[in-house]
């Protein structure tokens, strides 16, 4: 998957699939807005913001805050609603525009770009004077907030912080939030302790002239104390909140129903399970007598700094503290990706030489193949699902980045056409993400050229050494070269950060235009996968997850590199040698010789043989 897609800056390729919310008919949606408004009406509110997500800012939402769904119709993954009493829009990125169209009816609610038109002109010509536009702080970052405040400013209202979102009032049949087995992650796939950990982020906040920091992002929590779960799809996440003091204890704000028997022994005596509902309350006793709180605007709610200030207590805007040391994996955690990628590279190389075999008779078909590989996958007691939906796109379904599979927009693969499959998934030991694009019959000179510039961009980033403190940004242009040198470019980053047995999309690393990201550290995973698009003709992206290692010049300084966790072939029938560069040209062949070497003694003989021939050398 990637990362950013232009006009949404850092959205990712692999957006994730909303959880069912049963939308309802066009009558169903114009009872749910009136009910609304009258809630609104109620509360001396002139509108509503309600937007898609939820209390930690997630990629994917449980189904109790699917909020944008329940009301609106809409199912995409980006996206938010204004209500106002004689109004209402959604606005949406474009790849969002055709299905809002068809989820959303257009008599209720305007359709608007969210880049193209924004809100401040949808406002300024509804919203009256001194009108108090509602938001629900818990949904909303203080950098969010502070945009959506100059928006209602300039259209001359006042935004206001609902006490209690006012869609929950109405919502009758409101999923309950999940309640599903939060378990330890054992120290053999972890790797350092909890509690050395917990140590080591106390001491971060004691250096940032804290007492205390807030954590509000799953993947933050499961990291520090070492717990996985399952309140998510596609990523093994314990929805919950904590407060890690300077000196190493913790606060774990989490219900106590998701807990395994042997959890309290796991997290030891450092840590405090509490109430979620006692979250309010215990961080008015951690600030009062003006106590310093760590929190991360870009990703803790709103809630959190007004809660803070309201308790007299001073909110230090800080990065979260487990970001950085949890993206440096430690040796363990980078020994078991590659595991998890060996592993995974069975499923996915038996599932290319099934494509092989079948797809040109026009059997195959972008569903059945998302089953077939799940299947393979499946196979390893070790799997524990997929870490996104995957992404499996025909011919011109392929040139739709976000593309997801469908009954309505299901195609066959077919002769002459590429086919874009872009997967991966979670294992204890590690979390992969892996795009190939393979052609079905015989390519055309279009398809190889692209192809291969992309390949050219993916090898040159494979390739690359820099100095340390290099952000990735630094780094995009090389993926970009060669399709620059034929007036082509693509529409996203080039690559994102990926955890270990966590988020297929974490930060702070990234290789994007987009943002510099931060400076590359030994240990960060981040993906390399540049593509090219032919809109209504066909798509392509090579992506393999690479780790940053050190490499050092005798004499030299130290510098840093990459070195590719993933193995799966990259398809010759679309490479044009002529268009490598006799270094390009012994990358391929050595990265597919490494490849024939690791999977040949794990798979069957067909596949054995098939491999033999997708990875011989170029000039073989």
């Amino acid at each position: 998957m990637h990362d950013d897609v232009a006009p949404v800056p850092e959205s990712e390729v692999e957006a994730p699939p909303p959880t069912p919310v049963a939308a309802g008919s066009r009558d169903a949606v114009a009872a749910r807005l009136a009910a609304l408004r009258a809630e609104l009406s109620r509360r001396e509110l002139a509108g509503f913001v309600v937007p898609l997500a939820d209390e930690h800012q997630g990629e994917y939402l449980p189904a109790s805050a699917q909020r944008l769904a329940w009301l609106t119709g809409f199912t995409g993954s980006a996206g938010y609603a204004v209500v106002l009493a004689d109004a209402a829009a959604i606005f949406v990125d474009g790849r969002y525009t055709l299905q809002a169209r068809d989820q959303v009816p257009a008599d209720l609610f305007t359709h608007r770009h969210l880049t193209e038109e924004p809100l401040d002109d949808w406002l300024k010509d509804r919203l009256a004077a001194g009108a108090r536009l509602g938001h629900d702080p818990w949904l909303h970052t203080p950098v969010q907030v502070e945009r959506l405040r100059k928006a209602v400013e300039a259209a001359g209202g006042v935004l206001v912080a609902a006490e209690g979102n006012p869609v929950d009032a109405v919502w009758p049949d409101r999923p309950a939030p999940p309640v599903t087995p939060a378990i330890p992650h054992p120290l053999v796939f972890a790797g350092v302790p909890a509690a050395d950990k917990r140590v080591r982020i106390g001491d971060a906040v004691a250096a940032a002239g804290a007492d205390a920091a807030v954590l509000s992002a799953p993947d933050s929590i499961a990291w520090l104390l070492n717990v996985r779960g399952a309140d998510v799809p596609c990523t093994p996440f314990v929805l919950s909140f904590a407060v890690v003091h300077r000196d190493a204890r913790v606060d774990w704000f989490v219900d106590a129903r998701k807990l395994s028997p042997d959890m309290a022994a796991h997290l030891g005596n450092g840590v405090a399970v509490r109430p979620p509902d006692s979250f309010g309350a215990e961080l008015d006793a951690v600030v009062r007598g003006g106590a310093r709180v760590m929190a991360d605007p870009a990703s803790a709610p709103a809630w959190v700094f007004d809660r803070i200030a309201a308790a007299g207590g001073t909110a230090v805007r800080h990065d979260d503290p487990c970001q950085l040391p949890k993206a440096c994996k430690n040796p363990i955690e980078i020994a078991g990706t590659r595991a998890a990628h060996r592993r995974d590279a069975v499923a996915l190389v038996r599932f290319l030489a099934w494509i092989a075999r079948h797809a040109p008779s026009g059997e195959v078909d972008e569903l059945a193949a998302v089953a077939r590989l799940a299947a393979l996958r499946a196979e390893s007691d070790m799997f524990r699902g997929p870490s996104f939906e995957t992404i499996s796109g025909s011919g011109p379904n392929g040139a739709i980045v976000h593309y997801r599979a469908t009954p309505q927009s299901n195609r066959r693969l077919q002769p002459g056409e590429l086919y874009l499959v872009d997967s991966g998934g979670q294992y204890p030991d590690g979390t992969t993400d892996v795009t190939r694009t393979v052609a079905v019959g015989t390519p055309t000179a279009e398809m190889r050229d692209r192809f291969t510039r992309v390949l050219k961009g993916h090898i040159a980033l494979a390739m690359c050494v820099f100095p340390k403190g290099t952000p990735g940004g630094q780094l995009d242009a090389l993926a970009r070269a060669a399709l620059w040198q034929a007036g082509l470019d693509f529409d996203h980053g080039t690559g994102h950060g990926v955890g270990s047995y966590l988020s297929v999309h974490e930060g702070p690393q990234r290789i994007s235009r987009a943002a510099p990201g931060a400076p590359l550290q030994p240990g960060m995973i981040v993906s390399n996968e540049p593509g090219f698009y032919a809109p209504g003709a066909f798509g392509i992206r090579i992506e393999n997850l690479v780790t940053v290692i050190p490499v050092d010049f005798p004499g030299g300084r130290s510098m840093l590199g990459f070195e590719t966790l993933t193995l799966a072939p990259i398809d010759r029938a679309l490479v044009d040698p002529a268009l490598l560069a006799p270094a390009e040209r012994a990358w391929l062949d050595a990265y597919h010789g490494r490849v024939r070497s690791e999977l040949t003694p794990r798979v069957d003989a067909e596949t054995a043989a098939w491999l033999a021939e997708a990875t011989r050398p170029l000039d073989g």
